[in-house]
């Protein structure tokens, strides 16, 4: 499994969110993660997850991800792996508008856009025309707002009563998965729609979106491919829903603290909560 995200662009430097996404991977099952990161940084992103292996992303003299070696790297990527995440602290630019819809012109891999992957995504009107990759979008309300501008799509996200028909209508737009973050995350095709009852506060922490990108991209990658029944895109990202959140309820029944986690911890509690919805 891949993960391309990190950048170096500009004053701050994102690392920790494609590492976080990787652990994330690795707890839910996938043999191999590979980091997909812009040269300057890929070595401190490895040494957060050091059990992942680095691939360069070339860069320009500003630090932005240069976009003809952005849509090789997603190539060689798609070839050699079984599914793609993209965007976790990828920043923005050319580069990262390329490797988005290269990704999602695919349709041989499942491909998780998060983050600054959505954030792109909104850049490009047209989208719909190239999409047809087996996508999962995993956008929270305010990517969310920044997709239903550009798509026309006029639901509130952080109303509880129309998030279900808000993820839905992107779903339908898109022809993929939607995944609409935060207190009762809802999991839609555009046909059936299903919301996460489990979960805890402490979840609102910093690098947790990124894990459950990790997780779905993995369990995608195991599941769609697997020739003995395997699930549907949809069950997939239920699947990885319900253990994301049951892992965090988890660590707050285990530690009696309210908040506090960090994203490693919960990445760390992911495979006996997959293990324990599986029985």
């Amino acid at each position: 499994m891949a993960v391309f995200g990190g950048t170096c662009a500009g004053p701050d430097r994102m690392i920790g969110a494609p590492a976080l996404a990787a652990r994330g991977a690795l707890r839910a099952g996938a043999g191999v993660a590979r980091v997909y990161a812009p040269a300057p940084i890929l070595e401190s992103v490895i040494a957060l997850c050091p059990s992942a292996t680095g691939f360069a992303l070339s860069t320009d003299e500003n630090g932005d991800i240069t976009p003809t070696g952005a849509a090789q790297a997603l190539d060689l990527a798609a070839d050699t792996c079984r599914g793609l995440v993209i965007g976790p602290g990828i920043g923005a630019g050319d580069g990262v508008r390329a490797l988005v819809l290269r990704a999602v012109q695919r349709d041989d891999v499942p491909v998780v856009i998060d983050a600054d992957g959505l954030n792109a995504l909104a850049e490009i009107p047209d989208l719909f025309r190239d999409f047809r990759a087996r996508a999962v979008l995993t956008p929270h309300p305010g990517e969310f707002r920044r997709l239903a501008q550009t798509f026309r799509i006029g639901l509130d996200p952080a109303d509880a009563a129309q998030r279900p028909e808000a993820a839905s209508a992107l779903a339908q737009r898109l022809g993929c998965i939607v995944v609409l973050k935060g207190a009762g995350t809802v999991v839609s095709n555009g046909l059936e729609s299903w919301v996460c009852a489990r979960g805890h506060p402490c979840m609102a922490t910093a690098g947790s979106g990124d894990v459950l990108a990790g997780m779905i991209g993995a369990l995608a990658a195991a599941y769609a491919h697997r020739e003995s029944a395997p699930l549907r895109l949809f069950d997939v990202a239920r699947l990885a829903v319900e253990a994301h959140a049951l892992a965090g309820e988890r660590w707050a029944n285990t530690t009696g603290a309210s908040g506090g986690m960090l994203a490693a911890e919960l990445a760390d509690a992911v495979p006996t909560a997959i293990e324990s919805l599986r029985g």
